[in-house]
């Protein structure tokens, strides 16, 4: 392939340029200009990308910038920039920043008036919500889970409530445990979507409810091998549940005062229903 025309190439322009998830053939014609036309490719890992770059016949100088020297390395690259070239930034997959470095670059660049420009393209994040059967007009992105249980439990539960459809990274290695966890804290009717090796030869997409997922998985060890995401239905208020607030309220209120008194002013605090506060603490009191 011959270098492509320089033309559209800006002087002291950082260029954010997505590569492929998998297939090659999900590169835009628009990136590949960029990665054969600008005096700098900053990569996550520089072999990596070379043979990416050996694949499509180009020639680029290539810049180490990773997790691990980004806040050190940032700074010189702004003076590159400062100084008339063109950089591109790219990761080892998919969209730069999205759960890989470049953000410190970017701020930096932001903060000192240099041009940023995004071009499109692959993200797994998005590639799996497309696909995968659930509400994409509202949804959160959260990365990866904590490695530790308690760490993962207690993210799980703060986004329990969540209405937005939820969108994780996982690893082969943490897939089942963080399974465990959702069945845990979501409850096992939660659905979610695991979809992996996106765009990849072995591309699996598959939902179900959580505990139902959980023993699918486990089936077949090769269902948990490969780049995973995992798209979690958000939660549906029962309408005539009560808010697990109001029902932390009543408890803690219990302790000290009558029944009767505590869910009044649990109600008036939460603005519910007393009789149904008082109702449920009956009913629990029986059980």
């Amino acid at each position: 392939m011959k270098q492509l025309d320089r033309a559209d190439i800006s002087a002291s322009t950082l260029y954010i340029v997505p590569t492929p998830i998998g297939n090659l053939g999900d590169i835009t014609q628009r990136a590949l200009t960029v990665l054969a036309s600008v005096d700098l490719v900053a990569a996550e890992d520089t072999r990596h990308t070379g043979l990416l770059l050996q694949h499509f016949a180009i020639n680029a100088r290539l810049f180490a910038l990773h997790d691990h020297n980004e806040q050190q390395k940032a700074e010189l690259l702004l003076k590159k920039l400062q100084e008339g070239q063109s950089i591109a930034l790219v990761s080892d997959a998919g969209t730069p920043l999205i759960n890989d470095p470049g953000y410190h670059l970017v701020r930096l660049c932001r903060e000192a008036g240099m041009r940023v420009v995004p071009l499109p393209g692959a993200c797994a994040a998005i590639t799996a919500l497309s696909a995968a059967g659930l509400p994409s007009d509202r949804f959160c992105y959260e990365g990866f889970l904590p490695a530790k249980s308690k760490g993962r439990c207690d993210a799980l539960r703060a986004l329990l409530q969540e209405p937005r459809t939820l969108i994780f990274y996982e690893s082969t290695h943490r897939l089942l445990d963080s399974l465990e966890d959702m069945v845990k804290e979501l409850g096992a009717e939660r659905y979610v979507v695991l979809a992996r090796e996106i765009t990849k030869t072995w591309e699996t997409i598959h939902g179900a409810p959580v505990g139902e997922l959980l023993a699918w998985v486990r089936e077949d060890e090769n269902r948990r091998k490969g780049e995973m995401v995992l798209i979690v239905e958000g939660f549906h208020a029962d309408e005539e549940a009560l808010p697990a607030e109001a029902l932390r309220t009543l408890a803690l209120l219990q302790k000290e005062l009558p029944l009767k008194k505590a869910a009044a002013l649990t109600a008036e605090i939460h603005g519910v229903k007393k009789n149904a506060l008082y109702k449920f603490a009956l009913e629990q009191q029986e059980a």
